[in-house]
Order: C-alpha cells, then structure tokens, then sequence
C-alpha cells in the first residue's frame, strides 16, 4: 500500500458522502489514516456508519467526529481529538476541504420560458398526438435519464421570491471558500502537518460558467481558488501544497440541491467524450496520485477531473 507505515493523517471536511467518501476510501485502501468531518442527521448515520466500516476495515486508524466544521471552537475541539489519537511522529499528510453548504438562489425572478411547450405543441402537431400525450412521454423518459430529450423537458423550477442576499453570498464563500484557510492556519500552527503536506479544495465548471441559482456558490469557488493559490506561495517553505479539483458534474447530493440539476447533468453527460457523468471515485483516485511523493511538484494548480468534459463544450 502507497502510505502504509508512513504515519500518514487525512483530514476530510464533509467526509459522510460524495467526494469526501470516496477520497476517505480510496487513501485508507492505501494506508493512510483518516480523521473524517462531517455533520448528519441521526436517521443518516446507518448508512454512513457502513460506509465508515468499509473504511476501518483496510486497518488504518479512523476519527470520525459529527460536527459543525464550519465553527472555530470546535475546530480547535476536532484538532483536540485528532492529536489525542495520533501516534508518535503521526502527521497530517492531506486536508480535504469538500464542505458543501450554500445558498442556492436566483439573483432576479426568472421570466416564463415558453419554448420548451411550444416547440413540443408543434411536434405533437406535425406527428398528429395530442400534446399532452407527448409532454408526457418526453417527461417521463427524461426523468429516467433520456439526456437528449432535456431541450423538450420542462425547464428547472425556481423560487421566484427568495433572492439570494449579500447575507447569502457573505455566508455561502464563509462555509464554501475561507473556511479553508482556518483549518489550515490552525493545523499549521499545531505543528502536525507532515514535512510534505497537501491542501485540496473542490471547484466545478460554475466557477466561470453563470448557472442559474448557483451565484452565491460560484462566488464561493472563485473565492477558494484564491485561497489556495495564496496558500500555495506562502506555505511553500514550510512544504505544504495547495491544489484546486475541478471535477465535472457528478451525481452526488450536492449536485441533486442545484435546481435544474437534471438539466445540468443530461448536458454534461452529451458533451463528455465518455457520455457519463464525473464519480466520486474518478476524483478520489486523482487525489490519492496527487498525494504521492512523485506529484510534490505540482502546486498552486486546479486541476480538471472531468474526461475532457470542459474542453469539449
């Protein structure tokens, strides 16, 4: 195994599901302990707790505190209990920052989209059925995953009253982008960093693509790029590496809380040369090689996850 008997911690913010799984996962099948963050609610647990025990199987050591990351006391409280458990010469090798907590909201009400009814009343027309046999053949394949049909499908449904707020914006790049720099700051100055430490946060193609309902968020990521790339100058010397995934639309929960999600998701999969979606797993195993002593070259990047999905739009 690549980090067996290395002595090697990752820390996973938001580590209960999608990336932040996968990635816990795929470094404890390589020998790295894992101190996962994350924050559900009890009726969740079951399901997680499998998915930890998958992860305490490869024998490393695992710390999973349910908790706010977001608050700076009980960070200090996290890092309490991640010292308590590590051994001698134990350091934290990985920070995975992967906190999906945002305001999802228009910036103005979204005018009535009428193209999608009248573009299938004309086919329903020139084929000679009735328009509500067709809207409902095209909704229901698209709801089953016919991607090509997402031009005819209803468009996404938006709350046209609750406008995102600069509290909204303020709040979304605390929890999405600075929050960060907390952790690494206050793990920097535990002195547990590892000699050869790697700092990653997780961007996506919204941040220079205007989604609908994605403002506050995509403020968020652009604000963490920053971040990381100030992190990756001035924390060089001390040999801490900072680096930005953008993967490409994955099916993970917090994909399914973006409206017109489905939307999203049928247009990624047509354009990807692969024709499917991003996994979890794809950026996992990118950031396991990412944590190899032969990658401490590469720093201050962000680097695409996504099968050529971005360059070919």
């Amino acid at each position: 195994m690549q980090f067996e008997n290395k002595q090697y911690w990752g820390v996973i913010l938001g580590a209960s599901s999608g990336f932040g799984l996968a990635t816990a996962k795929k470094l404890a099948s390589q020998g790295m302990n894992i101190c996962a963050i994350h924050r559900d609610r009890r009726g969740s647990m079951k399901r997680i707790e499998e998915d930890f025990d998958a992860i305490r199987a490869f024998g490393v050591k695992f710390l999973s505190v349910n908790t706010n990351a977001l608050d700076p006391g009980i960070r200090q409280d996290v890092l309490n209990m991640l010292q308590e458990n590590m051994g001698e010469g134990e350091k934290v090798r990985m920070l995975l920052h992967s906190i999906a907590f945002g305001n999802l909201k228009l910036l103005a009400p979204c005018p009535d989209k009428g193209g999608q009814r009248s573009a299938r009343a004309l086919l329903a027309e020139k084929l000679g059925i009735s328009a509500d046999k067709l809207e409902a053949a095209i909704q229901d394949l698209f709801s089953v995953g016919v991607s090509r049909l997402h031009p005819l499908a209803d468009p996404p449904l938006y709350n046209q009253e609750r406008l995102a707020s600069e509290e909204d914006f303020s709040n979304t790049i605390y929890a999405m982008g600075t929050s960060l720099l907390g952790w690494v700051q206050d793990i920097f100055s535990r002195n547990i960093f590892a000699s050869d430490a790697r700092v990653f946060g997780l961007t996506s193609e919204g941040n220079s693509i205007a989604w609908q309902g994605y403002a506050p968020v995509s403020a968020a990521k652009a604000v963490l790029e920053s971040v990381s790339r100030s992190l990756a100058v001035e924390m060089a010397p001390y040999g801490i590496r900072s680096n930005i995934i953008q993967a490409g639309v994955t099916d993970t929960p917090a994909l399914r809380h973006i409206p017109g999600h489905a939307h999203i998701a049928s247009s990624a999969m047509l354009r990807n040369p692969f024709k499917r979606l991003t996994r979890p797993e794809d950026v996992a195993n990118v950031i396991a090689l990412l944590c190899t002593e032969e990658a401490a070259w590469i720093n201050g990047d962000i680097i695409r996850v996504d099968g050529g999905e971005h360059v070919a739009g």
